[in-house]
């Protein structure tokens, strides 16, 4: 694994600045790669014995990803929206599991390991740095138990929601009363008044760059389909 600075550099610009959470994230996931046995976690056959629970939706979960090389896509990195500053390190492997998680105390002792910065801002940012992770961090060894359909690799099952027709993947359907379907259909969904739209030059696809690109759709005013 790369060092401590390089790791933050690259993670700043990977996420677009440079913040206390992007430091946080970066020695959030390095404590927890050690702790879980794994010395190049983006490596190909390290990665795939890695999966991370982060429980925000914030700049450290940023850093976390990149510094494991974590995705969404390749379902290593999962999402507990919690709200918390805290993320979970999985080794597949060997079944250890970490849950790191940020202490409120830092923030009040940044003043402590950065006394001679002003602005809470840039003292965090330089704090964070200089603390052990044993005032940064809380540290628990937990259990998580992961069924097969929640693994890396290829679609386990897909099956169709009997109300609006919508393939649903990898064993996220609903039964109720005996009726397969999909969450937004069974508890609502996060959006609302969902209609379907059409737009000028709906049929374009990319081409060839030497056959040059189609010309990029009007999305600003989009018509309703009949």
């Amino acid at each position: 694994m790369n060092n401590f600075e390089t790791l933050l550099e690259g993670s700043a610009g990977a996420h677009g600045h440079l913040c206390p959470g992007q430091v946080v994230g970066v020695r959030m996931a390095m404590l927890g790669c050690r702790l879980i046995d794994l010395d190049e976690p983006t490596r190909h056959d390290q990665i795939k014995k890695l999966i991370v629970y982060v429980e925000m939706d914030r700049c450290t979960a940023d850093a976390v990803a990149y510094v494991t090389g974590v995705k969404l896509g390749r379902r290593s990195l999962k999402f507990a929206d919690y709200g918390i500053m805290a993320a979970t390190f999985v080794n597949l492997e060997i079944g250890k599991a970490f849950r790191i998680l940020s202490t409120e105390e830092a923030r009040s002792l940044a003043a402590v390991y950065a006394p001679e910065i002003t602005g809470r801002h840039a003292r965090q940012l330089a704090a964070y740095q200089r603390m052990p992770d044993c005032v940064l961090f809380r540290v628990q060894q937990v259990q998580v138990r992961l069924a097969e359909y929640e693994l890396p690799g290829p679609t386990r099952r897909k099956t169709s929601c009997s109300h609006c027709g919508q393939m649903v993947r990898d064993n996220r359907e609903v039964v109720r009363g005996g009726r397969v379907l999909c969450r937004p259909c069974a508890d609502g969904a996060y959006y609302s008044h969902a209609l379907e739209i059409s737009w000028p030059d709906m049929n374009w696809v990319p081409k060839p760059p030497d056959e040059g690109e189609s010309p990029v759709s009007d999305l600003s005013h989009p018509s309703i389909a009949i």
